[in-house]
């Protein structure tokens, strides 16, 4: 018998528009640095991929969805995305 493939859901956690972003500031100001010009704007992301077994799709989006609020981002400073990743 072969092992259940798992659904792998990606969660997407970035700064809100306003909340300072230390680390795309210094990568912007290094970019220019390298002569590696015409970039108006760097944003930094974390991407998170989970993979559950035994679930179902909706399982893993409420699981993911649950990972998110309990643990991954804080409401007031990050927007995230949470969606199944393709494989």
């Amino acid at each position: 018998m072969g092992e259940e493939r798992p659904i792998r859901m990606e969660v997407r956690v970035e700064l809100k528009p306003g909340v300072l972003d230390a680390e795309a500031e210094s990568i912007e100001k290094s970019l220019g640095l390298l002569g590696i010009s015409h970039v108006r704007h760097v944003t930094t992301a974390r991407i998170y991929d989970l993979d559950f077994v035994d679930v179902t799709a909706a399982d893993a989006q409420r699981l993911a969805d649950e990972a998110v609020e309990r643990l991954l981002a804080n409401p007031v400073i990050h927007r995230v995305t949470v969606r199944a990743a393709t494989p």
